[in-house]
């Protein structure tokens, strides 16, 4: 069924990279032999509900991200590389401006998430269709505590109600067009695309995701991206080993 929907995905690849530390942009940075942002593309390449991909990026790195990105690795369904802007709310207001007339679903995503699973993006697709909007997310695994203004705690929320937002967010395209220029004409600043929509009273349905699913942020997030990357061509090579014995 989801073939009939025209399905857009707006790929973040516009951050600063302060906490990484880093010379380069993380997106750029090598796990696997590849970088960053061609894992996170593949997955939307090889997904056949996907159409369109759109890349934001920083402004000075549009021609470096279309020749040793997208050219150099064959990519087919990324319409356009735009720049990004001076907040991620920026850099995403442009890549809604720059869809195409024929999209009926966004997704958003971070470049620097590269193990999203190919079942995060139909369940996503699926929970438009039947919610209108929809967050892929996992439940924390962490008590945690609100404080005040000088870090005495506030209180407790309860657990069980608490869960971590990931990527891709999923919506109907007119929805989310109409959370960002609400947010613009009101000066909202959300914390992620989502929390926009939500601003105007419309419900988003948390989706199961997966804890693999990490932002690499940090140094410390290239140790855990590495391994589980190693861990991945493991389970393949596993599986192909299986498929040719039987």
């Amino acid at each position: 069924m989801y073939e009939n929907y025209y399905v857009s995905v707006i790929i973040a690849a516009a951050g600063m990279s302060n906490r990484m530390g880093s010379k380069i942009n993380k997106q750029f940075i090598a796990i696997d032999n590849k970088p960053i942002l061609v894992h996170t593309i593949e997955k939307f390449e090889q997904s056949k509900y996907i159409d369109e991909i759109i890349i934001v990026s920083k402004e000075e790195e549009v021609e470096y991200c279309r020749k040793e990105i997208v050219r150099k690795y064959g990519f087919k369904k990324v319409t356009k590389i735009i720049r990004g802007g001076k907040e991620r709310q920026d850099s995403i207001y442009n890549g809604l401006m720059a869809l195409s007339e024929n999209t009926d679903i966004v997704l958003t995503h971070d470049g620097a998430r590269p193990f999203v699973k190919h079942t995060h993006i139909e369940d996503g697709i699926k929970g438009v269709i039947e919610h209108g909007a929809c967050v892929i997310g996992v439940p924390v695994k962490d008590t945690i505590k609100v404080v005040n203004d000088t870090d005495v705690v506030h209180h407790t929320p309860k657990r069980s109600l608490l869960w971590a937002a990931q990527t891709p967010q999923c919506f109907w395209a007119h929805l989310i067009k109409k959370g960002y220029e609400h947010a613009m004409n009101e000066g909202i600043v959300g914390t992620d695309d989502s929390s926009l929509v939500e601003k105007m009273g419309h419900e988003i349905k948390m989706i199961m995701g997966s804890y693999d699913n990490i932002k690499i942020t940090t140094p410390e997030d290239l140790i855990i991206a590495e391994s589980l990357s190693k861990d991945m061509d493991s389970l393949l090579s596993r599986r192909e080993i299986f498929y040719k014995s039987r």
